[in-house]
């Protein structure tokens, strides 16, 4: 037998004993690893939460600056080729607005005359990093007096690339928090049910029956339009994400409550309460890891729902109101037929809600199987 091979089996016998010897987390990691659709999702929902957490830093330009003469703006194209061949710098040429001699609508055609360079790190309309840091810096734009509407403009004019990429982070975030009240409502809720029983589990779940039993929209609808219309954006945007909180709680809870009926007795539950623990620290510090990975992949599954009530909410006129940009407020725009036929590129918040969601659900596809490594 020559060193090549004696090399070869000794690696084999290395990469086994690492696989016996890994944790129940390593194993996990080393299953979701091979499920490329949730290693895309995954990649996707970073870029996406990254674009969303510096958001002035991505816009090309401020959200609320009208640009009166490209109402309606349709989206511009990004080139490298013109007459004079390929340009290593991409472009995009101006703009000219004429009438259409027929329909007598407004109508943009590029003005090959005007290049407008796209640059990278380019000073711009200013604004305040997390309302920290002063600065006028984008990632990338062109300079003055270029414009660039990549996703077009709205009816007051307004670059709706940048509004997308601010409505991103609300739309994100408002998903995040409101899975995060529910997840812990849920819990909290679900182990003193499982845990305790009796006339504390029955009252428990007549609750949750109760608000299970209620239509979701018509409650939403309902609790959204009690919220007064005076309020801040910051206090609508906070009592949207307890409305939406509110109904999330009760499917995670049964299952909690399953899972510690199961779970209770156990040896090492028992021995938990021998040695003098509190009936709380069995719960968080016992029973509820014990079934984390599950707990994980219900979080994961659960932010798409949320993201899609407030976006719900929002296009029906109930939820988030403008002047605060989210992806429904965005969408709301695009509820005449008419509208949406002349100017298509309104629905681009659409495609946002599509891919976020189709994102978590690979990104939770791929957690489940990898909640279970032994399979």
């Amino acid at each position: 037998m020559n060193s090549k091979t004696m090399e070869h089996r000794k690696k084999e016998v290395s990469a086994e004993e690492k696989l016996y010897m890994a944790s129940q987390w390593q194993l996990m990691w080393r299953k979701f690893k091979k499920h490329k659709l949730a290693i895309l999702g995954g990649t996707i929902l970073i870029v996406l939460y990254i674009i969303a957490i510096f958001c002035e830093f991505f816009s090309t330009q401020d959200i609320y600056k009208r640009h009166t003469k490209y109402i309606y703006c349709p989206p511009q194209r990004i080139r490298f080729f013109s007459k004079e061949g390929f340009h290593f710098r991409p472009f995009v040429y101006g703009l000219k607005r004429k009438i259409d001699p027929v329909t007598w609508q407004k109508i943009y055609i590029e003005d090959k005359t005007k290049k407008y360079p796209i640059y990278f790190f380019v000073h711009g309309d200013e604004y305040n990093l997390w309302n920290l840091l002063p600065t006028d810096i984008h990632f990338f734009g062109v300079k003055k007096p270029g414009t660039m509407f990549l996703f077009g403009t709205d009816r007051l004019g307004r670059d709706l690339f940048s509004r997308n990429i601010y409505a991103a982070r609300l739309s994100l975030s408002i998903g995040l928090v409101g899975v995060a009240l529910s997840f812990i409502l849920g819990c909290i809720l679900g182990g003193i049910s499982g845990y305790f029983g009796g006339a504390t589990d029955t009252v428990i779940q007549r609750i949750i029956e109760f608000l299970s039993s209620i239509p979701t929209i018509p409650l939403w609808m309902a609790l959204s339009a009690a919220l007064p219309p005076r309020w801040s954006p910051i206090k609508i945007y906070f009592g949207i994400t307890i409305i939406l909180s509110l109904v999330g709680w009760c499917g995670l809870a049964r299952v909690v409550r399953g899972k510690l009926l199961e779970l209770r007795e156990e040896d090492f539950t028992m021995a938990a309460k021998i040695a003098g623990a509190t009936d709380a620290r069995i719960i968080i510090r016992h029973l509820l890891p014990s079934f984390l990975s599950y707990l994980v992949v219900n979080l994961t599954l659960a932010i798409p729902s949320m993201i899609l009530g407030e976006t719900s909410l929002s296009f029906l006129g109930l939820g988030l109101r403008p002047p605060v940009v989210s992806w429904g407020v965005l969408l709301k725009d695009a509820q005449n037929v008419r509208t949406v036929v002349l100017h298509p590129w309104l629905l681009i918040p659409g495609l946002f809600v599509i891919v976020t969601v189709l994102a978590f659900n690979f990104l939770g596809d791929g957690l489940r199987d990898a909640a279970d490594p032994y399979k």
